[in-house]
């Protein structure tokens, strides 16, 4: 066995997701085979119990060693993992580093291994917005071509890396991580609680609502951005609820500047807490609520309308739930979620996304006066509200995207278990 010992590096929400399945697949292995998995968390162990309730849902393991970055920049960042990361290494003397996603920490952990002579792991590898001006976008580029292995998660990302001139023994198409772990965790969502919580559930009938997330710093730290956008909401909310879990950084925002806020709405941003719901506009239905754990937000997303989001995450989880998505951003690297998945780019424009909501409300009137039946009939087209998943051989339903079907963690430790 090539690899005895691994890191692997986590720090946000997302990358623990992406995480969660690959302990899991290293812990299946038998033991002759199965290498020590060091899980180091880039952030501050107050970052941990802050986001307990996430690991507890994933049934994640402490970390075994947290960075402790207090940096809010990324360069700040970056310079603080460049500093102590190789400070880990050295002790710790691991044979293989494993990053996932595109945050600064995926970056700036690959490149101090790469430095200190350590072979590097990147999962969901190739993934291309062509934004520059997006951090993510440069931390997905230098991380691929500093990586020994490159594990992807559609055809589209395998094709860019080739383009920009990977070697092709160093790509593995394993599928999607993250679509592991909804699959996994998909016999809990039913029963979470949350819809009660809000209020959105009462005599098991589901009140219909509309689910929103931002937290690209290009939409909400600009009121110039964000305002207009809110205001979009505002109106979409006067018919149907909005569900808004927002950043303690964009709440902040909204709850510091009374001015901005009235903006936005014209009344007093109520907080939430201990489950209870919070509005910004008493009269109408948008809820600005705390952040979510995994299974409540998940549980969200798959009783949602529609959703509309700037995350990419957000785009794949939708695409396999068979939800309409929309994403509040003029490009995605995920563009396998437009093309085979549920997935709109509509950019940050009110209208734009006015326009989504009233594509919305007429499809489902159409499906209420059971035109949708008379539509296909005449071979007018027309897109569900869901998304059909098509069958297997055997009957059962599967997302169409290739290799988003629960095991491409198990494919990422096989190789890597496999690789000589």
């Amino acid at each position: 066995m090539r690899y005895k010992k691994i890191i692997l590096v986590a720090g946000t929400r997302p990358n623990f997701v992406k995480a969660a399945p690959l302990l899991k697949a290293f812990k299946t292995l038998p033991s002759a085979n199965r290498p020590r998995v060091l899980l180091v968390h880039t952030g501050q162990h107050y970052d941990y119990l802050l986001s307990k309730i996430f690991f507890e849902d994933l049934k994640l393991p402490m970390p075994g060693i947290f960075l402790g970055v207090r940096a809010r920049t990324p360069a700040g960042q970056a310079d603080e993992i460049m500093d102590r990361f190789p400070k880990v290494l050295a002790q710790e003397r691991p044979d293989l580093v494993m990053v996932v996603g595109d945050v600064t920490g995926t970056l700036a952990c690959a490149l101090a291994a790469k430095l200190s002579g350590i072979p590097v792991a990147h999962v969901e590898a190739g993934l291309r917005s062509y934004d520059n001006t997006m951090p993510e976008e440069l931390n997905r580029v230098l991380t691929d071509h500093i990586s020994n292995l490159l594990f992807t998660s559609c055809p589209e990302a395998e094709g860019n890396l080739i383009k920009e001139g990977i070697a092709r023994n160093k790509i593995y198409f394993a599928g999607n991580v993250m679509i592991d772990t909804l699959k996994n965790q998909k016999s809990k969502i039913k029963h979470q609680k949350i819809l009660f919580k809000l209020g959105l559930k009462e005599a098991g009938r589901i009140r219909p609502y509309v689910l929103l997330t931002l937290h690209r710093p290009g939409n909400v730290d600009d009121p110039k951005v964000l305002t207009p956008i809110l205001k979009a909401f505002g109106k979409i909310a006067k018919e149907v609820t909005v569900i808004f879990p927002a950043h303690p950084r964009t709440v902040k925002r909204l709850d510091t500047n009374a001015k901005f806020r009235l903006q936005i709405a014209n009344c007093k941003l109520q907080k939430t807490g201990n489950g209870k719901q919070g509005t910004v506009n008493g009269n109408s239905g948008l809820r600005i609520v705390p952040p979510l754990g995994y299974l409540d937000f998940i549980s969200l997303q798959s009783r949602a309308l529609a959703v509309f989001t700037d995350s990419g995450g957000v785009q794949e989880e939708t695409s396999f739930l068979g939800v309409p998505c929309f994403t509040v951003r003029e490009n995605t690297e995920r563009p396998v979620t437009v093309r085979l998945g549920t997935n709109q780019i509509i950019g940050t424009k009110p209208g734009a996304i006015l326009k989504a909501w009233n594509k919305i409300k007429r499809q489902k009137a159409e499906l209420k006066n059971g035109e949708m039946g008379r539509q296909k009939a005449e071979g007018s087209p027309s897109t569900p509200l869901r998304v059909k998943k098509r069958k297997t051989e055997n009957g059962k339903r599967k997302t169409g995207i290739p290799r988003w079907d629960g095991k491409a963690a198990k494919r990422i430790v096989n190789t890597i278990i496999n690789e000589q």
